[in-house]
């Protein structure tokens, strides 16, 4: 049969063509869809904690130290268990293990359903921390593997994804605590949204298109970067970022309720508004910026806006206007930034395998530090009665972060 007669070996008409571009772009909307609904899963039931922790602290008896193992010991998990996702991977890929950290982060929400008990929800907690771990260290490579022309854009919409759902768990979960006449029941009914997450990132497989596992092998063969000082400096940021973000989830609302005398539904409503900013930061600020490679005046901008937010809810946590002004300062800020933070291992990676090399890196040792900083923040909490030294040193923290933020050259990146 010749050419002629076979238009499928043809270069296809304009039709042919259109129809093909047409298709590739549903496929490309359903997998960044899928990405999206993926990442809402991964702050809830952390996020969920903080407009009910008076509550759960009464309830089970705890002290502010205690009470920050709820958000610190998942934030621990995140960190020890990053290593796992490479082995995940390595045996399912990257479509499967995305899917077996979003069961494993279901299955632990679910659990707190089951009782009061300290140990109970501290066991569910690790066991989230360590679904988000497998599930979170992945998405880079996923980016790197899938949309690696908008790396940046696509990340801060995943990230938007991220705090998507940590709004709407930190606002929902207290009305749901009072709707359900239990706390447990409310934290573990966020569980309904890793259903939503494994079945619509199941239904995107093909559009997905990410492989089996040969294409992430190097993951475990090669190991993580310790000798790459790009890494190092990645990890830095990261760790910072990171236990910033899980402070403001566990302690603006205690904050606002203990040293602002708000109650615990409008803390939350207030937290709620400041996620709310900064998801729309999180696809704005990459949008605004484009896939430039040197990111360093965008991320040093994001950082000191953070920095002074901290600062006004450290010295006037009563007032109204300077609340609202953090509000906006950290949403702006750490909306903006967080994205950002999440590309670097994107961009200084050369293909998907050495992206989750890099993140693996960066989620290990970073979210390991960062589990400190919800802790230091209750140690200091009951040490001094109030929060204004904990956030002041959380200011400072923040504005140190410009430092490795600013060796971060183009130059660095290639090495």
């Amino acid at each position: 049969m010749t050419d002629t007669e076979n238009p499928s070996r043809t270069t296809g008409t304009p039709v042919d063509r259109a129809s093909a571009t047409s298709a590739d772009r549903a496929a490309l909307g359903l997998a960044a869809v899928a990405l999206f609904v993926a990442a809402v899963n991964l702050r809830p039931a952390i996020a969920a904690v903080s407009p009910l922790v008076d509550t759960i602290r009464a309830d089970l008896g705890l002290s502010a130290t205690g009470a920050s193992l709820l958000t610190t010991i998942p934030t621990l998990a995140m960190g020890l268990c990053a290593p796992l996702a490479a082995v995940v991977a390595r045996r399912r890929g990257l479509h499967g293990g995305v899917t077996i950290g979003l069961l494993i982060v279901g299955v632990g929400t679910l659990a707190r359903v089951l009782g009061n008990a300290t140990w109970l929800q501290l066991l569910c907690a690790f066991a989230v921390g360590a679904g988000i771990a497998i599930t979170q260290t992945l998405l880079p490579a996923v980016v790197k593997s899938r949309f690696s022309a908008r790396p940046g854009l696509v990340t801060g919409l995943y990230t938007a994804g991220l705090g998507l759902g940590g709004a709407v768990a930190a606002g929902a979960t207290a009305p749901l605590a009072d709707a359900f006449g239990s706390w447990p029941v409310a934290l573990g009914s966020w569980a309904v949204l890793a259903v939503a997450g494994i079945a619509l990132w199941s239904v995107a497989k093909n559009s997905l298109n990410l492989g089996d596992a040969s294409g992430v092998r190097r993951f475990t063969t090669v190991g993580l970067p310790w000798r790459s000082s790009t890494a190092w400096l990645v990890t830095a940021v990261s760790a910072g970022n990171s236990a910033l973000y899980y402070c403001e989830l566990a302690w603006i609302a205690p904050l606002l309720t203990n040293d602002g005398g708000r109650t615990e539904s409008s803390a939350g409503v207030l937290l709620t508004v400041m996620i709310s900013i900064q998801v729309v930061a999180m696809i704005a600020v990459p949008a605004l910026l484009g896939e430039r490679r040197d990111q360093r005046a965008g991320l040093a901008v994001t950082t000191v806006l953070t920095a002074a937010g901290f600062l006004g809810f450290a010295l006037a946590p009563d007032s109204t206007a300077v609340v609202w002004l953090s509000i906006v300062l950290i949403g702006i800020g750490h909306g903006g930034l967080f994205p950002l933070v999440l590309t670097l291992p994107v961009t200084a990676a050369r293909d998907a395998a050495e992206a989750g090399r890099i993140s693996g890196m960066a989620f290990f040792v970073g979210y390991g530090c960062a589990a400190a900083g919800p802790l230091l923040v209750g140690l200091l909490r009951d040490a001094t009665g109030n929060f204004e030294l904990a956030f002041v040193l959380l200011a400072v923290v923040t504005a140190v972060l410009v430092v490795p933020i600013l060796a971060l050259s183009p130059h660095k990146l290639e090495e």
